[in-house]
């Protein structure tokens, strides 16, 4: 039943996707050569695999409609089930533009629920890896013979005692799939062809020059090997450190900032007043507990939506109980699913109207936004004409492996508001570029002309799940894109991150943000 009502969904879906006017269009001015695209691998009827080539529906934006979005097919695109194949703009400009450095951030892949419902059988996933169960991919095998050598890499402590690769038959909790693996492999793989051209990394890279840092928890730390593998086939372990973050939010040692947990507080209490306002939910809630034969309080308490996704996305039917003399009994059902998911775009869309979750999103990710700014500047410090190279090379290549309580700030702060939420194996870009040298005229009186060359100008990219969303991040939304400088000055950013971005507290600094009375 749950596989017919995803067919019939799939083609409402794709047909009002037609009429559609994809984002790309808005980028015409960069090179135009095809972006990179993606092939599938699909279980062919001899039971081997086959591959095949057609263009993605996935948008980073929700498409412009007149009836509000659909909560099942919103939970498909959250799923990011790879069977079909994937655009990516990542890797393109204006002809002759020089690729300096690339800092991608990644929401870790499929896993396996955080919480499980009572009295429900748990979902039967496997977590080990096998290519011969779908989704595969070519490097699948490749990948898990290189991570049995891993104990050659340096690993920040407590990394180095987490597994590499998901192991066990019977996920546990939070696990990462077979799925997740194979996600960001298919990510870092799709980043490899686009950058290839560019020669972003030499042959003979450095250790300095690939920067990977994670969370503690297995399914970040596997799912930035797998990307990683995928962008740099059979790496050398003895160049690589991984690197460990203790905070999901990736601030280092600039964690501390009081504003940013009043915001967060505030933006909870608005989430609690909407989602116990709406009748419909309630109703649902108690329905559902009344079908499993569990008290409404505790069946909220456990997260039902995380369970439910899992069996949605993995296409298992969703749980059932026994019949009971209480009249209990039955499954739970994907129109009660659906609003769950209803409710949680209701939220989303109040939360971006109340503005809260922003503030706390500005205060939340200035410091790794911080970082990447420094990052860029000693890079292009790095490649001003004259200057000395730095020993061991910049960091060229940054892998930020995170969780969706990361990803979804850095959005917001970006002022990237209208984005999806981030599904599993999101990510986002930061590319630095170098414009050509101009060479400039100048006249003197009774001297002729005298040329002049003048060194290439910053410019940065920002591209989510491959789409370039530079022009409307808040620091380039109102730049004048021009035909000869068609992307967004570096300064832009820089100015965004050290000033820009605090005027929304009355702020001059990250500081006086952080400590400044809430109001």
């Amino acid at each position: 039943m749950l596989a017919r009502n995803r067919f019939l969904l799939l083609v409402v879906v794709g047909g009002a996707a037609l009429a559609v006017i994809s984002l790309s269009l808005q980028f015409l001015n960069l090179i135009p050569t095809t972006p990179v695209v993606e092939e599938r691998h699909l279980q062919a009827p001899d039971g081997g695999v086959k591959t095949a080539v057609g263009k993605s529906r996935k948008r980073v934006f929700p498409a412009p409609h007149t009836q509000e979005p659909n909560p099942v097919s919103e939970a498909y695109g959250y799923c990011n089930t790879p069977n079909r194949t994937e655009q990516a703009w990542e890797g393109h400009s204006p002809a002759d533009y020089k690729l300096l450095s690339v800092q991608v951030m990644i929401r870790h892949g499929d896993r396996y629920p955080l919480y499980s419902i009572p009295k429900t059988k748990r979902p039967a996933i496997d977590c080990t890896l096998s290519n011969s169960r779908i989704p595969s991919h070519p490097l699948l095998n490749p990948f898990v013979s290189h991570m049995g050598q891993g104990s050659r890499g340096h690993w920040e402590s407590p990394l180095g005692s987490v597994p590499r690769v998901p192991n066990h038959s019977s996920c546990e909790m939070g696990e990462l799939t077979q799925t997740g693996v194979v996600q960001h492999l298919r990510n870092g793989q799709l980043l490899h062809h686009a950058y290839k051209a560019h020669k972003l990394l030499p042959p003979n890279w450095m250790p300095r020059q690939v920067w990977l840092e994670t969370t503690g928890k297995t399914r970040t730390l596997q799912s930035g090997l797998a990307f990683l593998y995928g962008l740099v086939p059979d790496f050398d372990w003895t160049k690589l450190t991984v690197r460990h973050q203790w905070n999901t939010l990736f601030c280092g040692a600039t964690c501390d900032c009081p504003a940013r947990n009043r915001y967060l507080e505030e933006e909870q209490r608005r989430e609690y007043r909407l989602r116990v306002a709406d009748t419909e939910l309630e109703r649902t809630y108690a329905d559902m507990a009344r079908t499993l034969g569990l008290p409404t309080r505790q069946f909220r308490a456990a997260n039902p939506i995380d369970s439910l996704l899992c069996h949605l996305c993995h296409d298992l039917s969703f749980p059932c109980a026994p019949q009971g003399d209480n009249g209990s009994g039955g499954c739970l059902t994907l129109a009660q699913f659906a609003v769950i998911r209803r409710q949680q775009l209701d939220d989303e869309a109040d939360r971006r109207r109340v503005g809260l979750y922003h503030k706390y999103a500005i205060l939340a990710m200035y410091p790794y936004l911080n970082r990447t700014a420094a990052k860029m500047e000693r890079v292009a410090r790095s490649n001003d004409a004259g200057r000395q190279p730095r020993v061991g090379g910049e960091e060229v290549f940054t892998l930020s492996s995170a969780h969706d309580v990361t990803v979804a700030p850095l959005l917001s702060a970006l002022g990237l508001e209208e984005a999806r939420f981030p599904r599993f194996a999101a990510r986002v870009v930061f590319e630095l570029w170098k414009s050509p040298p101009v060479t400039q005229v100048k006249k003197k009186s009774g001297k002729g002309e005298k040329l002049k060359a003048k060194g290439g100008e910053m410019f940065i990219r920002v591209l989510y799940n491959g789409e370039d969303v530079t022009f409307h991040t808040a620091f380039c939304r109102s730049h004048e894109r021009r035909v000869n400088q068609p992307l967004c000055p570096m300064k832009n950013f820089l100015s965004y991150v050290r000033r820009d971005m605090f005027s929304l507290f009355k702020a001059n600094s990250y500081k006086e943000a952080c400590y400044k009375p809430l109001g």
